[in-house]
């Protein structure tokens, strides 16, 4: 299909994601107030979306406590800064097997919970998006694997469809896709929808320019779509995801480098996709456009 380059483009940023990567840069943010910082300071610098995870402020371990959440809310409601507050609702579905010969019974490390308790904060804090993860899948480490059935995601799909929040639908590969188109052709999510093409996450969608549009392919005309790659393909992204129709994602989720060697913060990234963008001819555009697109509702500050 011929591409059509999307002249209005809309920035996430994913603040902190869940992976072990707290040690490996001073700028991952953990605590609530640093991780509300952070995502205040992105979206200063350009971000209409930010995509928050919680940490625990001591260790840096990925957490689902629905007080993390609520503080990170509440800071970004507070702040004087606008911005979509996009939460993540893919924890809960982590399952790591013991050994080859004995898989069973599992190991240390994995977190199964319910899709009411997987949603939990979600109903809490009442953000305008919240992640679904569109299926089942192997990721880099032996013997975990990133566990959504298509029940569990028929469950939270209609849960947070019944709490006016709207799915960003990550899609990890294109089967991911399809079974999201049948998730609204059932009535679970409603269309049109929002997907995050996720590429590079091993073992995912590579992310070589084929595949990339084998995926932006397979998503309907009439959805909305943005994307991202990790690492130093980061940047690349940010063109390629725009040339092809769809709106970008950075942040210290996927990428902790500005530089060879230079170490970046959410901001600093933020602001190279919008030189990036701006130099393509196309603009930035800001939560209120993004609310106005997907058809949002704002959600004011809790009262005290």
């Amino acid at each position: 299909m011929p591409l059509t380059m999307n002249r209005k483009v809309f920035i996430t940023c994913a603040v902190t994601g869940s992976g072990g990567t707290q040690d490996r840069s001073p700028h991952v943010p953990r605590s609530p107030k640093e991780i509300a910082d952070s995502a205040i300071a992105a979206a200063k610098a350009g971000a209409a979306v930010v995509h928050c995870h919680v940490r625990d402020p001591d260790t840096g371990a990925p957490s689902r406590r629905l007080d993390y959440y609520r503080e990170v809310t509440d800071r970004i409601r507070d702040s004087d800064t606008d911005v979509v507050l996009n939460l993540t609702a893919g924890m809960g579905g982590d399952m790591i097997f013991g050994s080859n010969e004995n898989p069973l019974p599992l190991s240390n490390g994995t977190d199964m919970v319910g899709a009411t308790e997987r949603v939990a904060h979600v109903a809490e804090c009442l953000p305008e998006i919240c992640t679904l993860d569109c299926g089942t899948m192997n990721f880099a480490e032996a013997n975990y694997v990133m566990t959504n059935t298509p029940g569990m995601l028929t469950a939270m799909g209609g849960m947070m469809t019944d709490l006016g929040v709207m799915p960003e639908i990550e899609a990890f590969d294109t089967g991911h896709l399809w079974y999201a188109k049948q998730l609204v052709a059932d009535g679970v999510l409603k269309g049109p929808a929002l997907v995050q093409l996720c590429m590079g996450v091993p073992w995912g969608a590579p992310d070589d320019l084929n595949t990339f549009m084998a995926m932006v392919n397979n998503v309907p005309p009439d959805w909305t779509f943005s994307a991202f790659s990790l690492g130093r393909n980061q940047m690349a992204y940010v063109a390629a995801a725009v040339l092809a129709g769809g709106n970008v994602r950075v942040g210290l989720e996927d990428n902790l480098w500005l530089d060879k060697g230079v170490l970046a913060r959410n901001d600093q990234l933020v602001d190279r996709a919008v030189t990036i963008i701006e130099n393509m001819g196309a603009r930035v555009i800001g939560p209120a456009e993004v609310r106005a697109k997907l058809g949002l509702v704002k959600r004011a500050p809790q009262a005290a």
